[in-house]
């Protein structure tokens, strides 16, 4: 196995809670598929920060968001669900698990301080057309190039996924920079 020196990209993932795995109330399409990949990445060690993200319903919530917290309250109220997934325990012995209650993650003043340290900011998680999109576009309005790896990113379905992935190409490659987890590795290879 090469020993690879870390970049100095910022990892981001987002919200890989129970509630996105198949069977679940917000079940995303390729939600395993997309948390081998971004385990891969994490595998490989090529980022040099790594950071992970808890969605939570907001305490207080204003506006949309006391409509969202009754709407969903048995899914907010359910522990299992608000968990993440089993298999990145071990990389949250690692790495920082932080919490929001907003969609983007740069709402989160840790996420936003690393980010002004990193070259790029790779995002992988879900939900691709709520959570991982609203990151990316916020990241970009703070002034952040953004990399988004297609199979490391899971959606409500394959089409919104697509047309979430849609938009953020449309802002390449000055913005963002739509790739792979494997294309992603390979150029960041030492």
């Amino acid at each position: 196995m090469t020993c690879h020196q870390p970049n100095e990209d910022l990892l981001l993932v987002i919200d890989m809670q129970n509630v996105y795995t198949d069977g679940q109330p917000w079940a995303c399409c390729g939600v395993e598929q997309a948390a081998d990949a971004i385990r891969r990445l994490l595998d490989a060690q090529v980022c040099g920060q790594v950071m992970f993200t808890r969605f939570l319903p907001p305490e207080n919530p204003v506006g949309v968001w006391a409509e969202y917290n009754q709407v969903n309250a048995a899914i907010n109220a359910d522990p299992f669900a608000n968990a993440m997934m089993p298999e990145f325990a071990p990389y949250l012995e690692r790495y920082p698990l932080l919490d929001k209650s907003v969609y983007s993650s740069f709402a989160i003043p840790e996420i936003k301080q690393a980010a002004q340290r990193a070259r790029q900011v790779v995002v992988t998680g879900v939900v691709a057309e709520c959570c991982v999109l609203a990151t990316a576009l916020a990241g970009i309005d703070l002034g952040h190039r953004i990399v988004y790896l297609t199979d490391a990113v899971a959606g409500l379905s394959t089409e919104s996924q697509a047309q979430a992935q849609a938009v953020l190409s449309y802002l390449a490659p000055l913005h963002t920079r739509i790739m792979t987890t494997e294309e992603y590795m390979r150029e960041n290879e030492r």
